[in-house]
């Protein structure tokens, strides 16, 4: 029995059905998922399996919008290729402007947009998002 870590800080372990309802998959899909080893659980003292925050992250680009014809269905259609799904780990308001930051397996993507859209849009820390990235150059850099 997989006991948890000292480390771990218990509000970053889900429930599963909040973390299948992150996930965009149903409870019993969850369940086989963490049977399977496809996804880390911790158990509790009492036997209930949680799911770290961060299998969440690893998993969120896998299960949301898998190929590209069921990412073009779940949001606008637009001519942009690249999105990225993450959660939404920080949204900062300042007046006209808003910082939103995304975590895409477990890389931090930041956005400035416009207070107005965060409103619009209700964007919220732990929501599911999508980055476009558009852009006419890449740089690579050597790590």
């Amino acid at each position: 029995m997989a006991r948890k870590p000292e480390s771990a800080n218990t509000e970053d372990l889900l429930h599963l059905r909040d973390a299948a309802v992150q996930l965009g998959i149903s409870y019993p899909t969850i369940k086989q998922w963490i049977y399977r080893k496809k996804i880390r659980s911790v158990q509790t003292a009492g036997g209930h399996h949680r799911i770290p925050q961060a299998e969440i992250d690893r998993l969120l680009y896998r299960t949301r919008g898998h190929n590209e014809a069921e990412r073009r269905v779940s949001y606008r259609r637009i001519s942009g290729r690249n999105q990225l799904v993450g959660r939404i780990v920080d949204v900062r308001v300042s007046g006209l402007v808003a910082q939103v930051t995304l975590s895409v397996g477990g890389q931090l993507i930041t956005s400035l947009i416009t207070s107005g859209a965060v409103r619009e849009m209700k964007l919220k820390k732990g929501q599911t998002a999508a980055a476009l990235i558009k852009a006419t150059e890449v740089m690579i850099i050597r790590v």
